[in-house]
């Protein structure tokens, strides 16, 4: 499915510029990396394992703190702002959530209480029985297990919860790291189009770490490919997918056999991309 690129605001909702992230005060591990999200849309982070995509989302969502990481140069802004530094929670506060790789629900909790869990930031308590309602129209099997203890749900159900609860932050801007990881392939299509429907029926900003480059680049408006710790390409989702580097290593299209010829292609890839 292809989508039309937003109009460009004067103003993006997200900004980073020229970010750089220490780990244990010796590993760099991003390098100047700047990358902009404009309000309503969705922007996928694609790249190889090491590239630097989750720490990305941990710099944004004030994550990094708890894997001794911290942001050493550069600005973090969101709706013109600057966050970086701010303790996760108040980052959630200003409408930011990030839903992490592996999904990370309370397995002892219930569906229900996982999901009034995440409005903890919330002051308009009386509204969280509209929102549940509409988590569970998105995602009818939730309803479904609305009483049983989240630990026991498929993975593919314990992804629909994760995504259910960030939801119930009312979050401006949503952080999704790999929702399709571990899934079959029907419910990672599933998965997908509920992204986009939130994003087309709610108006919110999407942030999108995901390995599976396709389906990624069907729901999204613009991509940034990463590759060291920076941004080495950039365009909208049809751009990319037109793309002979991106068709090649990422969509397996090109001519070079994909697996037997990796190494060789990253090799290549970085060859092109930053010389």
């Amino acid at each position: 499915m292809s989508r039309s690129e937003p109009a460009a605001s004067s103003e993006p909702l997200l900004a980073l510029e020229n970010v750089e992230v220490l780990y244990d005060d010796v590993i760099l591990v991003l390098r100047g990396l700047s990358l902009r999200v404009e309000p309503g849309s969705i922007a996928t982070l694609l790249g190889s394992n090491g590239a630097g995509k989750t720490t990305t989302l941990k710099a944004i969502s004030g994550l990094l703190e708890v894997e001794d990481g911290a942001v050493t140069d550069g600005a973090i802004r969101f709706d013109g702002h600057e966050i970086q530094g701010l303790a996760a929670d108040r980052i959630v506060r200003r409408g930011i959530f990030q839903v992490v790789e592996g999904r990370r629900v309370f397995e002892h909790l219930t569906v229900r209480e996982n999901l009034i869990a995440g409005a903890y930031t919330r002051r308009d308590r009386g509204r969280l029985a509209e929102d549940m309602d509409a988590v569970y129209e998105y995602f009818p099997r939730l309803a479904e297990r609305s009483a049983q203890a989240a630990g026991y749900l498929s993975g593919g159900e314990q992804q629909m919860l994760a995504l259910g609860r960030a939801l119930m932050a009312r979050p401006r801007l949503l952080l999704l790291d790999e929702p399709s990881l571990g899934l079959a392939p029907l419910l990672v299509e599933g998965i997908f189009e509920i992204i986009r429907r939130i994003n087309e029926e709610s108006g919110t900003t999407i942030l999108l770490v995901e390995q599976n480059a396709r389906i990624a680049l069907s729901i999204a408006d613009f991509g940034y490919v990463m590759e060291g710790g920076r941004i080495v390409l950039e365009g909208t989702a049809d751009e990319l997918r037109g793309n002979e580097d991106v068709r090649e290593f990422y969509l397996g299209l090109g001519e070079v056999g994909r697996r037997s010829y990796r190494d060789v292609k990253h090799y290549r890839r970085r060859k092109r991309w930053l010389s």
